[in-house]
């Protein structure tokens, strides 16, 4: 059966695919077979570039046409390694063998025990995978967050004026602002991106168990741990790992994977306080001919898209959570489970990628209600009693806080009108209760 959008197991490759498909270019099978390739091509280029003298001779012109093999690498050339791999039961062995009919087709034959000289499948494992995903997230990742941060940055903009009722606990609070609102999840997202910036992407690359073992008895004169660290950040721009077993720690991918579901945690607090807001009628939603909010009730324009990222986010959050928590986990100095696991990588980054698809197209949707919001404020002239109080502390008037308390919680209504009248009986100069009275609560909203 060919793999559609209606016959694909997940939603990130089915109904979601249009959000999605970015990725395939890093977390794909065919992308991560690419990538390995990638990584045995420019270690044999960096092994002729040392002082291996059985390579000094080999042809320079001929950099090019190995980096064809990964540059012009084809789905063709993934299922002929995919083919091997059927054989071999070893998918880095099947790459290793690839490139060895390249190497005949080439006319390199004398070179070819040289692909792959020293090194144990997670020496190019653990390069290709951070290499994607280093490039997953500059390429991707980071964009479409940074689309969201700018978005919101706009609104925080727009908004910054639009005094609005704060709720603590569910109940009327001091008066803040809407943009105000919108920059608190801003400065949230960009702080962990300061984060994010510090967490490098790592390699292993040290031989079977980190230790040069085979690379140091065939050529012990070689700096083997210096060549290894300009390899690993020359041609792949990775950090290599000073001191490892087998596979890479992970504790980076961890760490990694950690910060962005602190960013998802943020964006989940951010949806549901949309939602929240748009259940007050704070805010409308832009209406798409055609669209229907519910299949029984007409009249509804429901807040999917900050539901549908909520719940991509939670997703996404699920499966980051497992992977930082097993991956820097391995008996001794390996076990597989690494492997399997790893080969889910793709996944929470596209959750996170359909959720930010989403809060984009409902952030581009709201319309703000600024009439509902005003009349909240002024149904709730009881949050102005924090700014009396505290002013008759200023003023040395004695109990201020009770007699504010005494005026909040046994009138029956507390308005513009009886506010005022307590102001009015208080024996203050008048200068000072013209201050009070010009506090509102749209004027009572600090800095």
């Amino acid at each position: 059966m060919e793999l559609t959008s209606l016959n694909a197991i997940t939603p990130i490759d089915g109904r979601y695919i249009s959000k999605t498909a970015s990725l395939q270019e890093y977390f794909s099978e065919a992308a991560l077979i690419k990538f390995k390739v990638q990584v045995e091509i420019e270690y044999f280029i960096a092994l002729c570039n040392s002082s291996i003298s059985q390579l000094n001779h080999f042809p320079t012109d001929k950099f090019s046409n190995l980096r064809d093999l990964y540059t012009n690498f084809s789905e063709d050339d993934a299922q002929r390694i995919k083919d091997i791999e059927s054989i071999t039961n070893h998918d880095v062995k099947a790459v290793e063998y690839f490139i060895k009919e390249e190497f005949d087709k080439l006319g390199l034959q004398e070179f070819k025990e040289f692909i792959h000289f020293g090194l144990t499948s997670q020496d190019i494992n653990n390069t290709a995978v951070p290499y994607s995903i280093k490039k997953a997230v500059k390429k991707v990742y980071l964009p479409k967050l940074n689309e969201i941060v700018n978005l919101l940055k706009v609104r925080a903009e727009e908004w910054k004026e639009i005094p609005l009722l704060a709720r603590t606990h569910g109940q009327a609070a001091s008066p803040t602002r809407m943009g105000k609102e919108i920059q608190v999840f801003v400065e949230r997202i960009e702080k962990q991106l300061l984060l994010l910036e510090t967490i490098p992407f790592s390699a292993k690359f040290g031989g079977a168990t980190g230790n040069f073992n085979a690379h140091h008895v065939a050529f012990p004169e070689i700096d083997w741990v210096s060549f290894a660290n300009n390899f690993t950040k020359d041609a792949l721009g990775l950090e290599r790992q000073q001191t490892t077993t087998q596979i890479e720690h992970y504790d980076n991918l961890a760490a990694l994977m950690d910060n962005i579901s602190r960013i998802n945690t943020i964006l989940v607090d951010f949806s549901r306080d949309i939602w929240t807001y748009v259940s007050m009628d704070y805010f409308k939603q832009k209406i798409k001919k055609g669209e229907v909010g519910s299949s029984a009730m007409p009249h509804k324009v429901n807040p999917i898209d900050f539901e549908n990222a909520e719940g991509n986010l939670g997703m996404a959050n699920a499966i980051f959570g497992f992977l930082s928590s097993k991956l820097p986990i391995s008996r001794l100095q390996r076990d597989l489970t690494d492997s399997t696991v790893l080969r889910n990588i793709g996944v929470p980054f596209a959750h996170t990628l359909i959720a930010l698809a989403s809060l984009n197209k409902g952030i581009n949707k709201l319309l703000i209600n600024e009439a509902k919001i005003a009349a909240d404020l002024e149904k709730n002239w009881a949050v102005v009693a924090e700014a009396i109080q505290t002013i008759l502390r200023r003023e040395g008037y004695p109990n201020p806080y009770e007699a504010l308390k005494e005026l909040t919680r046994t009138n029956s209504e507390i308005n513009a009108v009886s506010i005022a009248n307590f102001i009015n009986n208080l024996e203050l100069p008048e200068g000072i209760k013209k201050e009070l009275l010009a506090i509102t609560p749209s004027s009572y909203t600090g800095l």
